[in-house]
């Protein structure tokens, strides 16, 4: 085999190995940073869409290190996980100081350039990140605080991208995010359970607390909850006069079918584990939120 061959080979191994240490496929939650312009009207700004694009790899840099602290906390219970075994650190593919001195460096760029785009937002950035910190170190083990810590992040994504954007974020996109995130942390949980049943996986601390039923019953009224609130955000009088439409409210279709496809998944086929790979894989969720965009691009940039 050629020597540049071995070489190309030997640096692509090392490439797949960061690329699952740092979670690069979980980047995509940082997109909520963009959410605040985009319901704003003002996404297609080319000084804010770039200046969102800067902000998204600060939060993403940040987000890596996070996931780096994790793991490492986390390396010697995720050798007994059926999946979690294969994670870098888990698995030696990368060594324990490679992989600190990688996440120090990361948190450093990521919050020095947060403060060079916005000090509010780089506050926005160091919150995630201490939350995080709190969380991996011991409170994802305080059942319903754990999936309430996790929602948070999603929450300051959203303010971050609003105070980065210098747009308002309005109550009802609050609650949305919240619960929506609140949602898809419990549907998570409800996986660990079947895992468990299934002699799959051992059963993390805090989902000691809860049972399949009880999480059922969450995720039946939070489905309830965010869809009534996105219908009821479609038809406010403030957004109605904000963005100069009332046909808002088609879009409410979209939210409903995803849903119901996304309950689907978690209690029919039972593979809730991982929001991000549902949406990579599951054809009828990435159906629904293309029609989402395009229905609210159409709405609210075109009509």
């Amino acid at each position: 085999m050629p020597y540049s061959l071995i070489n190309f080979l030997r640096n692509f191994s090392i490439m797949i190995k960061y690329f699952f240490l740092l979670r690069i496929h979980h980047w995509s939650k940082n997109a909520f940073l963009f959410i605040p312009a985009f319901f704003a009207g003002i996404l297609t700004d080319v000084g804010t869409f770039f200046l969102l694009i800067k902000g998204f790899l600060a939060f993403s840099l940040v987000a890596s290190a996070v996931y780096i602290f994790n793991d490492y906390r986390d390396r010697e219970s995720d050798r007994n996980h059926p999946i979690k075994k294969n994670r870098p650190l888990a698995s030696g593919k990368v060594s324990e100081l490679s992989a600190i001195v990688l996440m120090v460096l990361l948190a450093a760029i990521g919050i020095a350039g947060g403060f060079y785009l916005n000090a509010l937002f780089a506050y926005g950035l160091l919150g995630y990140l201490t939350i995080n910190i709190l969380y991996s170190a011991g409170l994802k083990n305080v059942p319903l605080l754990d999936t309430m810590l996790i929602s948070s992040g999603f929450l300051i994504r959203t303010l971050a991208g609003g105070w980065l954007a210098e747009v308002t974020v309005s109550q009802w996109l609050v609650i949305m995010v919240f619960l929506l995130s609140f949602f898809l942390a419990m549907a998570k949980r409800r996986d660990d359970l079947v895992l468990f049943q299934l002699g799959h996986a051992p059963l993390r601390h805090s989902s000691k607390k809860y049972t399949i039923e009880f999480v059922n019953t969450i995720l039946a009224l939070l489905s309830g909850v965010i869809i009534v609130s996105y219908i009821m955000y479609t038809i406010s009088d403030d957004v109605v006069q904000r963005l100069h439409t009332d046909y808002l409210y088609i879009t409410s279709f979209f939210v409903f079918a995803g849903i119901l496809r996304f309950l689907q998944i978690a209690m029919v086929d039972q593979k809730s584990g991982s929001p991000t790979r549902i949406l990579l894989t599951d054809l009828f969720i990435q159906i629904t939120l293309i029609g989402w965009i395009l229905s609210y691009v159409i709405i609210i940039y075109l009509l």
